[in-house]
């Protein structure tokens, strides 16, 4: 019996990779790497990015919010004969800031938290104590202790051709349990630091002159941006100033509050019948000429204000078009716009509202 043939064997192949493979592999995972790293810092560089406008779209916005709630009011618990008195602007006050920008200030007198009214039976000038009268604080619900440390205004009687106020700082009130002999008490002088607008701070040359007049709690409020974080007179820890560039403040009766901070500019306009035509004239910038018979005219203002991110955007590609500001600084006002792309983003908001206690009488004229 013939043995069966041997069948032919193929070798086997040993378990593993070439280094053909290998490389092949290695290069693969590599572009996969680079690919979800590139993807990564492309998503961390956008949201960093946005994170920061909105941040400054924040920062705009709560600034605006609180100037235009002022704006409203001003004038508000002022009698109306002092109302010409309650709102002074600056324009492009020249703050010496490396990119050219000057913005605007504002100083107004309204929205008080704690409305006071009381009239003047007696008071002499430069007193220690402001006698009122009977049963006037007990108009208000307020303890005696609250009028400690407050400051308020002395305003001579509307029928006197005096227009001057004195700002005083309270020490303490007294008054008898019946309601009579009413009076507040002063400490010395003048409050220093505290400037009401169109230079109503001052003493009229006869005390009779606030006999019948007015004392009210007063907080005289100025908007303003601060480009440099050096601001002249002022010292960074003192009254709440920091002394960083870009931060907006609003100074209430000496005392410096921060409010916002990543602002370029701030501009203001007015609107009023400054031609007495019975028509209201347009916007327009703060007059240093005008007159307390002018700023009774003003009936609207107009708030712009520009938040600028700390830092330019690196998601940015390409470069934006001759159009588009959101990387440039724009026009505002008669403050010029910048030339050339920073890319920083920036944020513009700009409202307009009718001055509340001066406007009542436009709805009279037919005009809005």
């Amino acid at each position: 019996m013939n043995a069966s043939p041997k069948m032919a064997t193929t070798p086997r192949r040993p378990d593993g990779f070439t280094l053909i493979e290998l490389l092949i592999g290695s290069t693969i995972m590599l572009i996969v790497i680079i690919a979800a790293l590139a993807v990564y810092s492309k998503s961390n560089q956008i949201s960093a990015d946005q994170q920061q406008y909105a941040e400054v779209q924040n920062d705009v916005r709560s600034a605006m919010f609180l100037i235009m709630r002022d704006a409203r009011m001003i004038g508000a618990g002022i009698p109306e004969g002092f109302r010409m008195y309650t709102l002074e602007g600056v324009d492009n006050e020249n703050q010496s800031s490396s990119d050219g920008v000057q913005p605007d200030r504002l100083t107004l007198i309204g929205n008080l938290d704690w409305p006071l009214n009381m009239q003047i039976s007696d008071y002499q000038g430069a007193a220690a104590n402001l006698t009122v009268e009977d049963y006037s604080f007990e108009q208000f619900p307020y303890p005696d202790s609250f009028y400690v440390n407050k400051t308020v205004l002395v305003l001579p009687n509307t029928t006197s051709i005096c227009r001057l106020g004195e700002v005083r700082t309270v020490t303490s009130v007294t008054h008898s349990t019946s309601g009579n002999n009413e009076k507040f008490n002063f400490s010395a002088g003048l409050t220093p630091g505290i400037d009401p607008p169109m230079n109503l701070k001052g003493t009229c040359p006869t005390s009779n002159d606030y006999d019948g007049g007015t004392i009210l709690l007063v907080d005289v409020k100025t908007y303003w941006l601060d480009k440099t974080g050096n601001q002249s007179g002022l010292t960074a820890g003192v009254n709440g100033y920091l002394g960083l560039p870009g931060v907006f403040y609003v100074t209430v009766n000496g005392v410096h509050d921060p409010i916002a901070q990543n602002v370029e500019n701030f501009q203001l306009q007015y609107n009023g019948d400054f031609n007495a035509d019975g028509v209201l004239d347009g916007f327009q910038d703060w007059n240093p000429l005008w007159t307390v018979a002018d700023v009774d005219l003003i009936r609207q203002i107009r708030v712009q204000v520009l938040g600028r991110t700390a830092n330019a955007f690196v998601s940015v590609s390409g470069k934006p078009g001759a159009a588009i500001h959101h990387y440039r600084r724009p026009v505002m006002a008669n403050s010029p716009g910048a030339g050339t792309d920073d890319l920083h983003r920036r944020f513009l908001l700009e409202s307009t509202s009718n001055i509340r206690n001066l406007s009542l009488h436009l709805y009279n004229q037919g005009e809005r």
